[in-house]
């Protein structure tokens, strides 16, 4: 298998649930060798967490843990804390999400840790980030959505805000977080110098609000929940076929114009209610009304099929099953099926992005709580038998 771009860089993840753990899983995909440090005994709640038969492992484990070297340390004890600071030593990325304060209060802040390793890069992914006056609340992912501004305007506009249906401000505050890193990273390369990168939930989630805030301090709009349609921007929508459902993008003049030659009304391109893009929005219902009469008396496999013979952009709305079955997705491999001793036939996204050159690969799925110990403790730190066996009575490890 590749190695991938990030191949020589050690990261050290002391996070959990699923914000920090997404981020070490992509920096792990690109070929980071990733040191998961977990508690004693219990382990990141993420082992537990997913659907999952009675008594049987997490299905979440394997997708956000792969590729990682999972080992036990006691962080609340002060031998734990010795031993971290000698990782410290060996790595270039450090990543937690605990409280602010948290390591501070362990002995293992920032001006701690930049003495044990100047060049160490400390990335620190939170609910509301490492200053201001809610630094120290908790801080899910749920919350960040919520103040950032995400879920006033997901749902129907009649109905309370509704969750996407993922943890999305997480997934995007580990984004954010891996993009800092390497960023950092590439300082280093020139300066030499490690830094902290701060990832705050509610942050990744308010840049993705588009013009949202502008829309609000210029013109005195504040956008609200629309459902399936982005108002004032048509024909873009979900539209009901005799067998399914279909969305179609056509909010562009060019592909307007090629919508309605193959909807059979070549006309409609220049009736006045549609022929801008502001016509458009104005009458957005009206013409939604006229392209889902048109869809509700075809099946879905027609519709899509005279889109694409007309290039216009449209597609179905999928569930994994779906996704199984499509070649597109076969033919890119972006599903993947992984070895596992506890799920015959599991699969599970594939590395993205893709690099031509240095691509990056799934090795192993989420290992068992303390299954590189060995490897990392005697390996790495050159720890002798004996000690590890103290640090394992003395419940350190």
């Amino acid at each position: 298998m590749p190695k991938g771009p990030l191949d020589g860089i050690r990261v050290l993840d002391l996070s959990s649930f699923l914000a920090g753990p997404y981020a070490t899983a992509l920096l792990g995909d690109l070929g980071a060798e990733v040191i998961k440090i977990e508690p004693p005994n219990q382990g990141d709640p993420m082992r537990v967490w997913g659907r999952q038969k009675q008594g049987e492992p997490s299905l979440w484990w394997p997708v956000v843990a792969r590729n990682k070297k999972a080992i036990t340390l006691d962080l609340r004890q002060t031998e734990g804390q010795e031993v971290l600071r000698e990782l410290v030593t060996k790595a270039d990325f450090l990543l937690e999400n605990f409280r602010p304060g948290t390591f501070e209060k362990w002995g293992l802040g920032w001006d701690v840790l930049r003495l044990e390793n100047p060049g160490l890069i400390f990335i620190r992914v939170s609910g509301f980030g490492q200053s201001g006056p809610y630094a120290g609340r908790a801080g899910f992912g749920a919350i960040g959505e919520a103040m950032g501004g995400l879920r006033a305007l997901t749902g129907e506009p009649d109905r309370p805000p509704a969750r996407v249906g993922i943890s999305i401000g997480d997934s995007l505050a580990a984004t954010f977080a891996c993009l800092g890193a390497l960023m950092a990273l590439n300082h280093r390369h020139r300066t030499g110098e490690g830094q902290v990168v701060d990832s705050a939930i509610y942050e990744s989630v308010l840049a993705m609000l588009e013009s949202t805030v502008p829309e609000f301090t210029v013109a005195g709009v504040q956008r609200q929940r629309s459902g399936a349609i982005l108002p004032g921007i048509a024909p873009s929508n979900v539209y009901p076929c005799a067998d399914g459902e279909v969305l179609i993008g056509a909010n562009q003049d060019a592909i307007f114009r090629r919508l309605c030659a193959a909807m059979g009304v070549p006309e409609l391109a220049d009736d006045p209610r549609y022929a801008t893009h502001e016509a458009r929005g104005r009458h957005q219902a009206m013409l939604d009304a006229r392209i889902a009469e048109w869809t509700r008396s075809r099946g879905v496999a027609a519709v899509l099929a005279a889109m694409e013979a007309a290039a216009v952009p449209a597609g179905r709305i999928y569930g994994v099953a779906d996704m199984l079955a499509d070649p597109q997705f076969a033919a890119r491999a972006s599903l993947e099926a992984v070895p596992h001793p506890d799920f015959p036939g599991l699969m599970m996204q594939s590395v993205f992005p893709r690099l031509s050159e240095t691509p990056g690969a799934i090795h192993w799925p989420g290992a068992p709580l303390g299954a590189f110990n060995d490897e990392v403790y005697r390996g790495l730190l050159g720890f002798s038998a004996a000690k590890l066996a103290t640090l394992k009575r003395d419940g350190i490890i």
